[in-house]
Parts: structure tokens; C-alpha cells; sequence
């Protein structure tokens, strides 16, 4: 099992999520820059994770420009072969951006930047990040984005419930979906989604910054704990 943390100019959570796989869970990770060219060394059992922050400055639209740097071509193959990867929130915009992911992240209802704990419900069990979780917990996670709210047709919003492609939804501190506890506007209140085949995952929350006790919040955790698990179940699969 091995991780790779694409990197692009912007990115500002890359660190913390090498720390949290690296140190929290010792667990083997580098960096891969932007520009790089190739994955080598990458295959089945492997995760790639685009991390958070502002790629490119967020100056055309978010996630628009970084999908066109040299890695995510190797990004894209990876993923249409069937590898893992993982974007949290300028990486789920940028899944969204290549079209790995259904949707747009617009901007927030009454466009301001939120940036604070949420609570989150698991949607469906059947995805990397929720087999481990409980679907009658609400979990605290911390949200930083002015362009989190999910958005995408009545098409395809029903083929995402009737395929359990919601892994996470917005709720208050007792599980209750939905009303004043979407913090921006997102449909469904959609915070993570996955594709068909469940190995392209974007989430809108930073379990990296909820990872360990230090933090006074380790919720973060158990999304990892799954994510450790469903590669593992993955690999005894094809060994």
C-alpha cells in the first residue's frame, strides 16, 4: 500500500496529509509534484490523494487550470484503470473539473469563506472512505472553502442516490440531515461523493485536520481507518 500526494502551486494541505498518512499512521508517502510525467512505480493496492488549498490561485475557476498539469493525464489513466484516488476539497473541485467526478463545487450560498467544524453523516457504507463508519454517528470534521456547494442535474442527481454515490452529507451534532446544518447550499446536502465504481472519491472536509488527539478531534481518523481497510480488502482480492 502505497500513497502519493499530487502537489500543485497552491496546494496548501499537502503537508498535512503526508504528515497523517506518514507520521499518524505510518503508512509509505511522498509528494508528487504537478509536473512530473509518469507514476511510476504506482499500481492496483496504491492510492493517489489530491490534496486541499487554492491550485493556481483559484484564478480561472477552481480546480480548471490544475486539471490540465502533466500528472493528471497519468492521473486520469491511473483512475480509468482502476486505481484509487482521493480529492478533498481543491481536489474534489479538481476530480469534478477532469470529469473523474460528476458536478460542479459552485460558490457558497452567501458567498462567504466558511471556515469552521461541520458534522457528517456517512450516506453509503459501500465506499473506501465509509465501510468502517457508523451511519448513526455524526462526525466533526473541519470545512475551509468558498466553493463547496455541489451542484449537477436532476439526472444525475438520482443516479448518484439510486447508485449510494453519496458517501457523505451534511447533519447537526445528532445525525439530522439537511435545514440550517448544510453549511453552503450544496444539493442533497452532498459533502462527498464517489464514482460508479468507487474508486474516484471527492469529499468537501479535511479529516486530515481532525486526525489525531493533538488537534482535540480525532473524527478525522476513522475516514483513514476505512480507507486502510477497504485497500487492504482490495489487494487480498487480487493476490
Amino acid at each position: 500500500m502505497r500513497f502519493g500526494v499530487v502537489v500543485f502551486p497552491g496546494s496548501n494541505c499537502d503537508d498535512d496529509m503526508v504528515h497523517v498518512l506518514g507520521t499518524v499512521f505510518r503508512r509509505p508517502v511522498e509528494k508528487i509534484w504537478h509536473k512530473q510525467d509518469h507514476l511510476h512505480g504506482y499500481g492496483p493496492g496504491d492510492c493517489l490523494i489530491l490534496p486541499g488549498g487554492f491550485s493556481y490561485g483559484d484564478y480561472l475557476r477552481c480546480g480548471a487550470i490544475a486539471r490540465f498539469s502533466p500528472i493528471m493525464k497519468e492521473v486520469l489513466r491511473f483512475a480509468n484503470e482502476g486505481g484509487l484516488v482521493i480529492g478533498i476539497c481543491n481536489g474534489f473541485q479538481i476530480l469534478c473539473e477532469a470529469h473523474l467526478l460528476p458536478g460542479q463545487l459552485l460558490r457558497n450560498v452567501g458567498e462567504d469563506f466558511i471556515c469552521r467544524n461541520i458534522h457528517l453523516r456517512a450516506a453509503s457504507l459501500d465506499t473506501p472512505l465509509t465501510c468502517r463508519l457508523d451511519p448513526n454517528n455524526a462526525y466533526m470534521i473541519p470545512i475551509a472553502h468558498a466553493d463547496g456547494r455541489y451542484y449537477t442535474d436532476e439526472k444525475t442527481l438520482r443516479q448518484l442516490q439510486a447508485n449510494g454515490q453519496i458517501m457523505f452529507q451534511y447533519c447537526s451534532p445528532e445525525g439530522v440531515v439537511g435545514g440550517k446544518y448544510n453549511p453552503n447550499g450544496s444539493l442533497l446536502d452532498i459533502a462527498g461523493i464517489c464514482n460508479e465504481g468507487r474508486n474516484v472519491c471527492g469529499l468537501m472536509p479535511h479529516p486530515e485536520r481532525a486526525s489525531e488527539a493533538a488537534l482535540g478531534n480525532e473524527d478525522g481518523k476513522y475516514f483513514f481507518e476505512s480507507l486502510f481497510s477497504w485497500i487492504s480488502q482490495y489487494s487480498m482480492s487480487i493476490a
